[in-house]
């Protein structure tokens, strides 16, 4: 019998997670024979998720304490959407290359206005919002990742800070600071954000929503079976950033008070600055709706990108591309560009989606492992909500908009010589001629920030690097240069010291005799 080879889509791999293997031929079965894959996906949900299954799992939601009314309907209605199949399978014929006035590229940007007058009334109509949910760990710190210092022994949150300050000081106007937390960051972040009480700043937090993890065997909520610690729930993505805004009530606060546009982005990307020339293009053009954009590199090809299709501007992910096209999509002569997460809303068009309930982004299962039970996280993103705005575009923004902090390797670029900090602001010494980074690779014995600046007597001088590449036991002194490709791996169990005022240049570095 010939094999019949069957590509899911995320959220099909995922759902076959509670079926044993007879009904996922049956999936197979059904997405090969069918005409179209959207109905045989209906033909399979009803067959394999009879409704007591979900008016089951939405009394035991119903039961539980910790979450508000809201969030129980939110994680319903999310678990609904996704048990209906409702996926949308992208026709890869019908993708068109954005044209420039989907995409606009920055430099075609008007300049924004001389008069610090008119650039007061802009800013008056700005809130700047972080998404301050994720925690430190994969850097082996505990708390918020946003505490984690940066440069100058300042945290991203104090960068955030002073930016803010000094723009609000300089034009005599009052753009606010909200800090999206998850349950995980929440009580940490609020002590945090006392030390800022005498400045120049209205800072305001609240939570996005807390869901119940779905355990894989009987699709109940984790916390039902007595996990009700943090390990029973987790944040559904920062596509919650709408819903949560609304339910806080801040969004309405902020509309009563005249503001109009909200500039969200991840609070670890230290590029995400407030930029007038972009505020000032979506309140002349009425967008509302803009994501940044900047142009891929090599090490970017997974990243998601925005598309024309059917009319109308959105983004496509790694996840939704069938297999046959992953090389084509990897590309950086066809899919030139990729998503940044600096997003700019129209809050008026944002409460009016999310009371429609008109945000259908799609679903990000994501399967996890807790305590060695299987749970399954449905996630949504907010780049995903783009198509269903008005006058939606791009805007292909400069690299520098996208610095994000995601490892030592990254603390190692914005601490160097790379970079200089002028009022909060990291900006890039004009002294390297390269318009690229150097590629930065640190071994294990480097990853969490603690034992990453013990290994550095001072940050190496890397104006002129193109790439590191350290593995081993690997220790730096002061004052060092490194130039061009340099790799330096210490021999297993052998401790290898840089010296102090080494100058390292285009050097394959295996122990003292190569320095």
């Amino acid at each position: 019998m010939p094999r019949v080879r069957c590509r899911l889509s995320a959220e099909m791999r995922a759902t076959r997670l509670f079926f044993p293997l007879y009904l996922h031929v049956a999936v197979c079965y059904l997405l090969v024979h069918s005409d179209k894959q959207h109905q045989a996906t209906q033909q399979l949900i009803s067959l394999l998720f009879p409704m007591e299954k979900l008016e089951s799992l939405k009394s035991a939601v119903a039961s539980l304490s910790e979450i508000s009314e809201n969030e129980k309907k939110g994680f319903i209605n999310l678990v609904s959407r996704y048990l209906s199949g409702e996926a949308q399978h992208i026709e890869w014929s019908k993708i068109q290359t954005p044209t420039d006035e989907v995409v606009v590229p920055y430099d075609t940007l008007s300049t924004s206005p001389d008069d610090p007058a008119e650039t007061k009334k802009l800013l008056d109509k700005l809130v700047v919002l972080k998404l301050n949910g994720g925690l430190g760990t994969t850097m082996g710190c505990t708390g918020p990742k946003s505490v984690i210092e940066v440069r100058n022994g300042l945290t991203f949150l104090d960068l955030i800070v002073l930016q803010i300050e000094n723009l609000n000081s300089k034009y005599g106007c009052n753009v606010p600071l909200v800090l999206m937390n998850s349950f995980n960051t929440h009580d940490e972040t609020l002590k945090i954000v006392d030390k800022y009480s005498n400045s120049n700043i209205v800072i305001h937090t609240f939570n996005q929503s807390q869901y119940p993890r779905l355990v894989v065997e009987d699709f109940t909520p984790l916390p039902s079976k007595g996990q009700h610690g943090k390990e029973g729930w987790y944040p559904p993505g920062h596509g919650d950033v709408f819903a949560s805004l609304m339910n806080s009530g801040k969004l309405d606060a902020f509309l009563s008070q005249g503001k109009e546009y909200v500039f969200v982005a991840n609070s670890d990307n230290l590029g995400a600055i407030v930029d007038l020339k972009i505020l000032n293009h979506l309140i002349q053009n009425k967008n509302e709706y803009c994501m940044e954009v900047t142009p891929k590199t090599l090490a970017d090809v997974k990243g998601g990108t925005l598309i024309s299709y059917e009319g109308k501007v959105q983004l496509l992910e790694i996840a939704q591309v069938p297999d046959e096209h992953v090389n084509e999509f990897k590309s950086i002569e066809k899919f030139k560009i990729f998503n940044t997460n600096n997003l700019w809303l129209n809050l008026s068009a944002v409460k009016r989606l999310v009371e429609a309930d008109a945000l259908k982004m799609e679903i990000i299962p994501n399967p996890k492992e807790v305590n060695g039970i299987k749970v399954l996280q449905l996630e949504t993103a907010a780049g995903a909500a783009i198509k269903f705005f008005d006058h939606a575009i791009g805007i292909n923004v400069p690299r520098s908009r996208f610095l994000p902090v995601k490892a030592t390797s990254d603390l190692l670029l914005v601490q160097s010589d790379l970079y200089t900090l002028v009022d909060g602001f990291v900006i890039r010494n004009k002294a390297r001629a390269n318009p690229t980074n150097p590629s930065i690779e640190l071994g294990p014995e480097f990853k969490k920030v603690g034992n990453f600046l013990s290994r550095f007597k001072s940050i190496p001088s890397i104006i002129e690097l193109d790439s590191l590449k350290v593995t081993g036991d690997v220790w730096f002194g002061a004052g060092i240069v490194l130039k061009g490709k340099v790799t330096i791996a210490a021999k297993l169990g052998v401790k290898l010291e840089i010296p102090d005022g080494a100058v390292i240049e285009n050097k394959e570095i295996n122990g003292p005799e190569d320095i």
